[in-house]
Parts: structure tokens; C-alpha cells; sequence
């Protein structure tokens, strides 16, 4: 007589990487090989909006999913901004305006399933070490350099939020002792080295008179001029462009010596929009934060770019509803 036994189906999870202008949704399981993955431009009128968005968005891939549905276990959210643990709110700047939303309740009621929800730097740092540049290590920190500077940290094996969820703010370093308006409203290592300072300082200096190539790829319409603009001018060999640059390497690199100095990590992984000119900035950077940070923990620790890129941030999602297993 042959019994026939039935071999449990694999546990499977959610991954949702909530950002500013894309929303991605995955569906993976526990060693993270993804089954499905959806990419959309974000909806973010409202956070009524937002929500639903999700909502559908993740039921859409739990049908594309042959059986899923009965082997999701969990959903893991990860969001641009500040996630307070002890409250389920969810405080999203450039989504949803300065609202506080129930998101984990919200979510939860729509999809009758647990959501977990971290910031969106506490997840590239989570997808990192697990399936990343930072595989298996203990103490790494993922320091995302785009629209914005954020920092997600891993420290003895586990993610560190602060109290309230705001830990790895970093784009509010003080790098300046020189108070401008913009560093009250972003910060002031955002404001001199993330995404938007590279085209702000280069029309600085071409409305102070400089020449560059520049000036012929926006004809003469500064307001058209772009970060990437200034990152080919830079790899053409455009001086204003190569010194704004070097400029915001220099930034980044005392950035990121404060974070060796303060959390003394295994590596930095570098990963973000800016980044995608690592040609032009890592190895400035890497010489600065050798100059500023703890030399016994800058020796310890190696600077690398993500492996992952905007998977990141989605594989670190997945591996939330893992973790709580």
C-alpha cells in the first residue's frame, strides 16, 4: 500500500517598498527567490490613495501567484520617512504631506493579514546583510544617498530605530558650523550632498558667471539643468562640474566618518540615486572619511556600494515577515 503524503507548501511573504515616486511589490519566500514583482509609479494625493494602492497592488500579486494565498504568511512594508513602532503611525513627507496615518491598522483591515512596517533605510540595510554586500555581517549601516540621506543601521544582528523610529536621520548632521535657512528644513548634510544639492550648487556657480559645458545642455535655461546633467559633464571632464563633485564627495565623505566614529560598523554600504555616479564620488569619499573618522574603526571598516540596488529596500521588506517568524 502506497501512501501518498503531502509535502507542506513553502511559507511565502509580501514585500512592499513604498517610495517617493515608485511603488514595488514582490512576492518571495524564505530564501529569498522572488516569484512575482510589480513596479508602479506611486499614487500620493492622499494617504486614502496611497493605501488603496497598496491594498490592490498586493492582492493583484497574490493572484498572479499559483496557491499564495494560503502560503503568504506575512506582509512587509517599508516607507520613505518615520514609522513609530509604539503607535502604528506612519509619518511620510513626501507622500502624504506632514499626516500621521494609522498604516499598519489601515493595511491590516484591508488585506486581513499581519503587516509589519519598518522605515525604508532600516530595509535596504535588512536586504542588505541578508542577501547583499553585508551578507551575514553583524554591525553594517546602508546609508541611501538620493532625493534625501537617510541611514539604516544593523547593530549585534539587529535593526536599530531609536525610540521613536527616527534613528538614522543622518541628513541632519551638522558638517557646517555655518546656519543656512535650507539646512532648518532638510538638514545640513542633505542640503550640501544629497541628489538636488549637485544641480543647485552647479546653477549657483554658473549664475555667478562660470563657464562649462553646462551651460550648452540646458541652453541657457538653468532651471532645466539636472544632477545627471552635471554628472556626464562631470565624466566629459567639465571643471565646475568635476569640483561640485568633489565638493559633495567631501561631504558625503565626513558623513560617513561620523557614522563610523559613533556606531563603528563591519562596512558602510553606500547605495541610492546619487550613487549611480560611484565612478566619480566613491573613491573622493572614501580619502575624506579617512581623514575625519576614529582611525582604529575607520581601518575595521570597508566602504562598498549596495549589491542589491532598488531591490534593496523590497528584499528587506520580505525578510521583516521572516524575522518575526
Amino acid at each position: 500500500m502506497t501512501l501518498n503524503v503531502s509535502t507542506p507548501s513553502p511559507p511565502l511573504a509580501v514585500g512592499v517598498d513604498l517610495g517617493g515616486t515608485k511603488l514595488a511589490v514582490c512576492v518571495a519566500d524564505c530564501g529569498g527567490t522572488v516569484l512575482f514583482k510589480r513596479i508602479s509609479p506611486v499614487e500620493k494625493e492622499t494617504s486614502v490613495q496611497s493605501c488603496e494602492q497598496i491594498s490592490r497592488t498586493v492582492i493583484e500579486a497574490l493572484d498572479q501567484v499559483q496557491s499564495a494565498d494560503s502560503q503568504i504568511i506575512g506582509i512587509g512594508v517599508v516607507v520613505p520617512g518615520i514609522y513609530d513602532p509604539t503607535t502604528g503611525l506612519a509619518w511620510a513627507p513626501n507622500l502624504w504631506g506632514n499626516e500621521q496615518i494609522p498604516l499598519r491598522e489601515t493595511l491590516e483591515s484591508r488585506l486581513s493579514r499581519p503587516v509589519i512596517i519598518e522605515s525604508d533605510r532600516s530595509g535596504y540595510v535588512l536586504g542588505e546583510q541578508w542577501l547583499g554586500a553585508g551578507r551575514g555581517l553583524n554591525d553594517v549601516v546602508f546609508m541611501a544617498v538620493g532625493t534625501g540621506i537617510g541611514l539604516g543601521i544593523m547593530a549585534g544582528g539587529k535593526l536599530y530605530s531609536g525610540a521613536h523610529g527616527i534613528a538614522g536621520a543622518i541628513g541632519w548632521f551638522a558638517v557646517d558650523p555655518t546656519m543656512k535657512e535650507i539646512y532648518r528644513q532638510i538638514g545640513c548634510l542633505e542640503a550640501e550632498s544629497a541628489g538636488p544639492a549637485v544641480a543647485r550648487k552647479a546653477s549657483g556657480q554658473l549664475r555667478a558667471g562660470r563657464s562649462s559645458l553646462l551651460q550648452k545642455l540646458v541652453s541657457g535655461q538653468l532651471n532645466r539643468l539636472s544632477t545627471k546633467m552635471v554628472v556626464e559633464a562631470a565624466r566629459q571632464g567639465d571643471a565646475l562640474a568635476v569640483e561640485v563633485l568633489e565638493e559633495v564627495a567631501r561631504y558625503l565623505g565626513m558623513g560617513v566618518a561620523n557614522v563610523i566614529s559613533v556606531l563603528n560598523p563591519d562596512m558602510v554600504v553606500l547605495g541610492g540615486g546619487l550613487m549611480q555616479a560611484a565612478d566619480l564620488l566613491l573613491e573622493p569619499l572614501r580619502r575624506e572619511a579617512a581623514e575625519w573618522a576614529q582611525p582604529v574603526a575607520m581601518k575595521k571598516t570597508r566602504i562598498e556600494l549596495s549589491h542589491l540596488g532598488e531591490d534593496a529596500g523590497l528584499l528587506g521588506a520580505v525578510r521583516l515577515v521572516f524575522l518575526q517568524q
